[in-house]
């Protein structure tokens, strides 16, 4: 399939991360049309364009940003960008590929998205464990300042715009944008029940717009080719290209950018390499390691959008999608598992990171993510009986959705899935201790 690369056109050029090469491939040659647009101008681009966030809710970008208060409504307070690069959904790695190779790309996105939303102090939230990437962002910036591009009257626009990159502590909860901003005030980064939203009150109670890494690295190429370009990629409900992080038992692990709608099948043979020889398809996890595990049969017969992950079922209803075999896509994390994996053994994994990973703040997530997971190691040890998965399931499902944020629903939506389609694995590691219960 032919189709421009909007963000991995260049990587794998030398020194790409440096000022000097980052301009001769274009980055930062948006900027002077940009500033030549009304900043409402820009927004209707993107509004027009049908972007959607790529941190994994893929709510529309512009619509969002559209939520700011106008100036006269704001009672004299900044809005601040927020950046979210807290990339910790296991399974995903496209942003750190996206900073580490191209990051000036993002610079620019920030830049001009800064310039949409009246915005003169930005940052970059950037993952406890990137500290290696985020000595790269810095160096960036600091070129940028060099070149006059972020500072004061940049360009001779008379528009400035601050920068900074700001190193989290490494909890995966702060990848929720009202957890990132109480991180980025100094306070325990836990969410925050909504209303009021960022863009309404959030950093330092001021309106606040957090997008992710790769949403606003597209912003550039959006403001040179325009939305009908855009919109001309993917499908007319899910736009664009995305960026899959592809693993597990495939030949070719990596990110890969394709158009939304690129056949599931496609994508695995094509860009994947496939799987090792000798081995069958069982089970893939399309978008993260919170979304639903679909089966080889599923995921075969779907294509990389967001609606025909979810079965075009209306409203999103987790249990109805998993009931249709479908899932989310997510942020992208492309986990791929043959038929040697023990799915008793891969969901026991994926909750002990989310038993660790829990915030405590609400009581389903503090107390049922550390049950669901020593459940799971019985069964996965031989321990439990039939009914430990009647209450494994029973928990899941008071879990969803009960709790302040999404996290709830993330450690819960494996749980439900793998039962629903991998029933018989867990059937077979308890019927040995049964106790006459019902069976899950």
């Amino acid at each position: 399939m032919d189709f421009p690369r909007i963000l991995t056109a260049n990587w794998g050029l030398p020194e790409l991360h440096r000022l000097p090469v980052a301009r001769q491939r274009g980055v930062y040659g948006r900027l002077p049309r940009a500033f030549g647009m009304a900043p409402s101008e820009i927004t209707q681009v993107v509004k027009d364009s049908g972007l959607r966030g790529r941190g994994g809710a893929g709510f529309p970008t512009g619509v969002k940003w559209g939520f700011v208060p106008p100036p006269e409504k704001r009672n004299g307070k900044s809005v601040y960008l927020l950046c979210n690069a807290d990339e910790s959904e296991p399974g995903t790695f496209k942003d750190r590929y996206l900073m580490w190779l191209d990051p000036h790309l993002l610079i620019e996105g920030m830049i001009i998205s800064s310039r949409a939303l009246d915005v003169h102090r930005a940052y970059i939230y950037i993952r406890g464990e990137f500290r290696f990437i985020a000595r790269r962002l810095e160096q960036a910036v600091n070129e940028a300042y060099d070149a006059g591009f972020l500072g004061k009257n940049i360009l001779g626009s008379g528009f400035d715009l601050d920068l900074h990159v700001h190193v989290g502590a490494g909890a995966y909860i702060c990848g929720d944008e009202t957890a990132l901003i109480s991180s980025l005030e100094g306070e325990k980064g836990q969410p925050k029940l909504k209303p009021p939203f960022p863009a309404v009150e959030g950093a330092w109670r001021s309106p606040t717009i957090v997008n992710n890494v790769e949403t606003l690295a597209v912003v550039p190429w959006l403001i040179e080719n325009g939305a009908a370009a855009y919109k001309a990629l993917g499908t007319p409900t899910s736009p664009g290209t995305k960026l899959f992080s592809a693993s597990g038992h495939i030949r070719k692990p990596g990110v890969y950018e394709v158009p939304l709608g690129y056949p599931a099948a496609e994508f695995l043979e094509k860009e994947c390499g496939g799987l090792f020889p000798g081995r069958k398809l069982k089970a893939v996890i399309p978008g993260g390691s919170s979304v639903p595990v679909m089966t080889a049969e599923n995921l075969l017969k779907s294509n990389l959008d967001y609606e025909s992950m979810q079965r075009n079922l209306p409203g999103g209803d987790s249990n109805k999608i998993i009931d249709a075999g479908g899932s989310y896509l997510g942020s992208g994390g492309f986990i791929v598992m043959d038929d040697t994996t023990d799915m008793v053994e891969g969901l026991t994994n994926l909750l002990r990171f989310y038993a660790h990973e829990s915030c405590g703040q609400c009581t389903p997530c503090r107390e049922g993510c550390g049950w669901m997971y020593q459940i799971l190691c019985r069964v996965r040890d031989r321990e439990a009986s039939p009914g430990d998965l009647l209450v494994l399931r029973d928990l899941a499902d008071n879990i969803h959705s009960k709790t302040i944020c999404f996290f709830g629903a993330s450690a819960a939506m494996p749980v439900q899935s793998h039962l629903t389609h991998f029933r018989g694995e867990f059937l077979e590691r308890v019927q040995h201790n049964a106790r006459g219960a019902g069976a899950a």
